[in-house]
């Protein structure tokens, strides 16, 4: 069991002294809240979600949606990427599917993403540039409308939206969920977007949950953005 203590002087020196200060606040609140929130906790996780966002700091996955610790199963990277030769991302998949049994797999995309301006500004930043190559491959499949827009913001706006539903509709490909809906596990698909502007979730009507909707439903969300016809 680790010890609340304090090791001797070595927390007067330890440059994360804040963070656990922190921790044990929040500790604190969470036990004067709930007695039996940790004990609880500790016994299962049985979440309903699996969120695959951005790495970014400013998108915390349950603190956005005013969710505990335990509801929320989370993978992210850079650019909220689902490349079906990621065995990180497959692998939270597979569990939050087949052993979690989450119900909902939610792609959740951020307005203003680093990742996503990168590509649009065709800006190298190194190693990471390879992994953004897949946010590069929708930009390329929707290249007729992005530069269409006349701003880089627009822009920007509406790769992020376009990368959350691709990615999503990455997700309905694995074997894992095709799997899962061949033997009727209750499992939907989402795509949604964040601002970072005003703290709102944007639902990007994308919402799948059976294999042959796939294709029907990546074309309404498509419609939604007024992208028929790409």
């Amino acid at each position: 069991m680790p010890s609340d203590r304090p090791i001797g002087d070595f927390a007067l020196t330890n440059p994360l002294h804040d963070l656990i200060e922190g921790n044990r606040r929040w500790s604190a609140a969470m036990h004067d809240a709930d007695p039996n929130f940790f004990k609880n906790l500790a016994e299962q996780q049985s979440p309903k979600y699996l969120w695959i966002g951005c790495s970014d700091s400013r998108v915390p996955a349950t603190q956005i949606v005013d969710l505990p610790p335990g509801e929320i199963f989370v993978q992210r990277n850079v650019a909220n990427v689902v490349a079906h030769t990621d065995l990180n991302c497959l692998s939270a998949i597979q569990f939050a599917v087949d052993v979690l049994k989450v119900e909902h797999i939610i792609v959740v995309g951020h307005y203003g993403c680093g990742g996503i301006q990168a590509v649009l500004d065709r800006r190298r930043l190194g190693l990471v540039d390879n992994w953004l190559r897949h946010v590069g491959d929708v930009a390329q499949k929707h290249d007729r409308l992005l530069s269409s827009l006349e701003t880089m913001k627009l822009r920007n706006v509406r790769l992020c939206e376009l990368n959350a539903i691709e990615q999503a509709v990455n997700v309905c490909h694995t074997t894992t969920v095709m799997d899962a809906w061949e033997r009727g596990q209750n499992l939907s698909v989402h795509a949604w977007c964040y601002s970072l502007d005003n703290g709102h979730m944007n639902d990007l009507d994308l919402h799948v949950g059976g294999r042959d909707s796939v294709v029907p439903k990546y074309a309404h969300a498509l419609g939604r953005l007024g992208l028929l016809g790409e």
